[in-house]
């Protein structure tokens, strides 16, 4: 007789207070102790994450920084250490793929594994529970960063899983998918939007028991396919497989905060040129190109001007869009006389670049892409800036404060997280099946040796 076929199992993993924990993993002497991170152009603006001991004292995300000194006087505020959070996430994606042949990144502080079949490979002599939790161990202990993990029939529900057991680990056994669901609200599922809880509320559901009970023929019709697909998931009939699908990003963007706010407009145009070139460089080397740009300036009252420009063709090249950014520039800062405090730039509506060699040699786009991976490498190399467009060096001459930037904020797209792990954006599993199977053999050959 063959064998049934074994049920999706999705592991979801996620840091716990990701930044906050980085922060303590980087400075051991503030184990136990509540530590927040701090945002803004000094790193006292708003909490950007606390650890569960800040949180205890009422820290919370988005709150001002002096309120959470005043709720937590002996606490720790540090300032974001964006680089190293790079560094401690790479080494947490490391070990999660040991475990599993699939592992999708989503974000920098978690991820998903397919464990479907490790009942035929490694669970024959433990549980799924016990699994999970060396999982968790080893990274809290190589890592120095503490994990919640949710295991499910699909990433959806491992999410909500994880959500549920933090800090901690919870599974949903295959069967009770509707029973854990039943009481739970709607607006905890991800990509969830208030329009939709507001139309679903107009039917009576606010749980996801409420939608088990409607209509499926109904939701169809009000939301469609997602409607339905909400049903089959409410009553627990919603299985998935985990696929990793790379898809290229539809935006490239950059939001900078000035070191002060910035009087002289021609001090901030250098600034917006010298970070449009960076987004450029960066645009070059995923091999993309841009339709349109736009520009956006906040001022010390928080007030915005803005513009934006739709080239012809797809473009590339430093100069022309430079170019059309000072247009903009020059345009929506004409009859304005406050001082910047932040510079919004945007490339979007992107597109391949075209980099297949001609009959007389490379294209002019992969030359140039060429170009820009020698200097970001040299730039890696030195830590630092050491080749630099006219407007780069310009900037630094203006400024101390710009001679260091500092590290942009890593919510980094899924396909650049994926590349950063794999060194490739193409087929992460391409050359690895051999290498993965010989890791799992060795975890099931240290569980059959435990026990």
């Amino acid at each position: 007789m063959p064998r049934p076929e074994a049920p999706t199992r999705i592991l979801h993993v996620d840091g716990d207070s990701f930044f906050a924990s980085c922060e303590v993993a980087l400075h051991p002497e503030w184990e136990g102790r509540a530590v927040w991170v701090g945002g803004g152009r000094r790193g006292d603006g708003i909490v950007i994450a606390a650890n569960r001991t800040a949180k205890q004292f009422g820290v919370k995300t988005g709150m001002a920084c002096f309120e959470a000194k005043r709720l937590c006087p002996q606490g720790v505020l540090a300032k974001p250490s964006y680089n190293e959070y790079r560094r401690i996430s790479q080494e947490m994606f490391q070990v999660l793929e040991q475990y599993s042949p699939t592992l999708v990144p989503i974000s920098i502080d978690e991820g998903f594994l397919d464990l479907t079949t490790m009942d035929l490979h490694v669970w024959r002599h433990t549980t799924a529970a016990e699994y999970v939790k060396e999982i968790c161990l080893r990274i809290l202990r190589e890592v120095k960063i503490p994990v919640s993990a949710g295991l499910a029939s699909s990433s959806r529900l491992a999410k909500l899983a994880t959500d549920a057991a933090k800090p901690g680990f919870l599974e949903i056994p295959a069967g009770a998918e509707k029973e854990f669901l039943a009481e739970r609200n709607l607006r905890e599922l991800s990509g969830i939007g208030k329009n939709r809880q507001r139309s679903l509320s107009a039917l009576g559901a606010r749980t996801f028991g409420d939608a088990a009970k409607l209509p499926s023929t109904l939701l169809k019709q009000k939301f469609g396919i997602w409607g339905q697909q909400l049903w089959l998931f409410a009553n627990g009939s919603w299985n998935e497989p985990l696929l990793l699908e790379v898809k290229d990003r539809t935006t490239i963007s950059s939001n900078t905060t000035l070191p002060y706010n910035e009087p002289d407009y021609e001090a901030a145009l250098t600034f917006a040129l010298s970070e449009a070139t960076r987004l450029v460089g960066q645009l070059r080397r995923e091999q993309l190109q841009a339709r349109e740009l736009s520009l956006t300036i906040r001022f010390d009252d928080f007030s915005e001007v803005g513009g934006s420009h739709r080239f012809r063709a797809s473009q590339f090249q430093n100069s022309v869009i430079n170019h059309a950014l000072e247009e903009i520039f020059r345009d929506i800062m004409g009859n304005q006389f406050k001082s910047v405090r932040q510079i919004r730039i945007a490339l979007w509506n992107l597109s391949r670049l075209d980099t297949q060699p001609t009959l007389w040699g490379k294209t002019e786009a992969e030359r140039w892409g060429a170009l820009d991976e020698a200097v970001h490498k040299l730039n890696e190399q030195f830590h630092k800036p050491a080749i630099m467009t006219g407007a780069q060096l310009a900037l630094q001459e203006l400024d101390d404060a710009h001679k260091n930037p500092k590290a942009k904020c890593p919510f980094a797209p899924q396909r650049e997280i994926v590349k950063k792990l794999w060194g490739t954006d193409a087929d992460p599993l391409a050359n690895k099946k051999s290498q993965v199977d010989k890791i799992l053999a060795k975890v099931s050959k240290q569980h059959q040796f435990r026990h």
